[in-house]
């Protein structure tokens, strides 16, 4: 670089950011709007005529404007106006009927033409899809839209017409937020702390204590820690993995997460244990971003440390307490038997698993039950029931152990009496053990679960 190309360079950003300002006070002149005293937003009118008039709008300066101001209106406006809102987006702005009308019949009169097939594909689309396209034109436009879903997804229970909306949210959202678009970061104790900060806020697995103890996942040798981002959400981490170079496959968390832990050589792991997955936007529920991450983070950790030869989990059951609680209480349930009936009365014992007698009798029937948890049990749509199972399992890994006490933390011990599991992503098996799950919902699991199953019955 001369000297003479460096100002030129420098200058880029500012020369962009007054041309886009040039733009959108020209639209704002166009339409005749003024700025709201004290905020970057534009006085407008209610949210739902703001929408009509950004779809009918053909100018790029003045649309820029709308849908900056759309969006900074809606999250200015209070809880119940934002509803209103979205409950206007799922009723008012669906196909319209004045194409629609037309273009089935064109279909019916002449089926075969593909020219009348395509028009009513693109008559059927909902107006709002359109909507959401533009407004993901403003600056920010993405994020905005992100916690605009997130407000929705509160509403979905109690306002089930809102479902129509959101499956256009989750339609563009699976584009804008495809693989082809994620870059993977690795996050390290060198990483900015605007994104360690959420690094600590977003951990959803294992809580992250103080900034000794993020130091503790990030600095060491032996671990190491990947994230997807976003063009549009530069500094937003979408999801990341913390991972723990090991020489065995752990059994618990504590061990991992030791402050005062020996670290090893990176060089001297053959064990990668990916112990705490976390996705960080709320509005994006949904959009698988986790099998990719896994499957990158292999194929980085093989290239950097060729000794690697295990690739596991150790993770949370976060729904098995609950449903042994289900369990234990249908005395028509033939999932638990009489003598691990009697032998689980123990749990309903405060500290018991500080005393090393009850916590020894309970182990064989806590791991019967958890395999029947994961090889028998179902939920109402016919799935294994918990969800950590459902998406490891789903990328092709096999439940390899059970572990008594894995988690002896408040939260482990309330949502799953302690235990852990490892799942083992084997190479050679992941296509194999994904497609029966995926086609027979087959649960690919090591010998010592299965026997587990039958460990208190023989």
């Amino acid at each position: 670089m001369t000297k003479t190309e460096q100002p030129r360079r420098q200058s880029r950003p500012a020369f962009l950011g007054d041309l886009f300002e040039s733009l959108t006070e020209r639209g704002r002149r166009l339409l005749g709007w003024r700025e709201t005293e004290g905020r970057d937003a534009i006085e407008a009118p209610d949210l739902s005529e703001l929408a009509e008039r950004l779809l009918s709008r053909r100018g790029e300066a003045s649309g820029v404007v709308l849908a900056r101001g759309l969006l900074t209106a809606f999250d200015h406006a209070d809880p119940p106006a934002r509803l209103a809102f979205l409950q206007t987006l799922a009723d008012r702005f669906g196909p319209d009927p004045e194409l629609v009308g037309p273009a089935v019949a064109a279909v019916q009169k002449n089926p075969g033409a593909v020219e009348a097939v395509e028009a009513l594909h693109a008559a059927s689309e909902p107006r709002r899809q359109e909507l959401l396209r533009r407004l993901n034109l403003a600056p920010g436009g993405t994020a905005a839209l992100v916690r605009m879903r997130e407000e929705l997804l509160r509403h979905l229970r109690d306002q089930p017409d809102l479902r129509r909306l959101d499956s256009d949210f989750a339609h563009l959202f699976a584009s804008w937020f495809n693989r082809g678009f994620l870059v993977l970061r690795h996050i390290d104790w060198n990483t900015p702390a605007s994104i360690l900060e959420k690094i600590i806020r977003y951990e959803a697995v294992h809580a992250i204590r103080n900034w000794d103890d993020l130091r503790n996942r990030l600095q060491p040798t032996d671990r190491r820690c990947y994230g997807f981002f976003h063009p549009q959400l530069v500094d937003e981490p979408l999801i990341f993995v913390e991972v723990a170079l090991t020489t065995s496959i752990p059994d618990n968390v504590g061990g991992l997460l030791d402050l005062s832990r020996q670290p090893i050589r990176a060089g001297d792991a053959n064990t990668a244990v990916f112990y705490s997955i976390s996705n960080t936007q709320r509005g994006l529920a949904g959009v698988s971003f986790g099998n990719f991450l896994i499957k990158q983070v292999v194929e980085e950790l093989k290239a950097e440390l060729p000794d690697i030869r295990s690739f596991v989990t150790l993770s949370p059951v976060p729904g098995f307490a609950a449903w042994l609680a289900r369990t234990r209480a249908d005395e028509t349930s033939d999932l638990l038997d009489a003598d691990q009936r009697i032998a689980l009365a123990a749990l309903d014992e405060p500290e018991w698993h500080k005393t090393p007698a009850k916590a020894k009798a309970l182990r064989d029937p806590l791991l019967a039950a958890a395999a029947a948890y994961f090889l028998r049990a179902r939920d109402k749509a016919g799935r294994v029931p918990d969800p950590v199972a459902r998406f490891h399992l789903g990328n092709g890994a096999r439940l390899e152990r059970l572990n008594h006490l894995g988690d002896i933390s408040a939260n482990g011990l309330k949502q799953s009496h302690g235990l852990m599991v490892n799942y083992l992503y084997d190479l050679d098996r992941i296509e194999v053990n994904h497609e029966g799950f995926a086609e027979r919902s087959h649960v690919a699991a090591s010998d010592s679960v299965t026997a587990a199953l039958t460990a208190t019955r023989s």
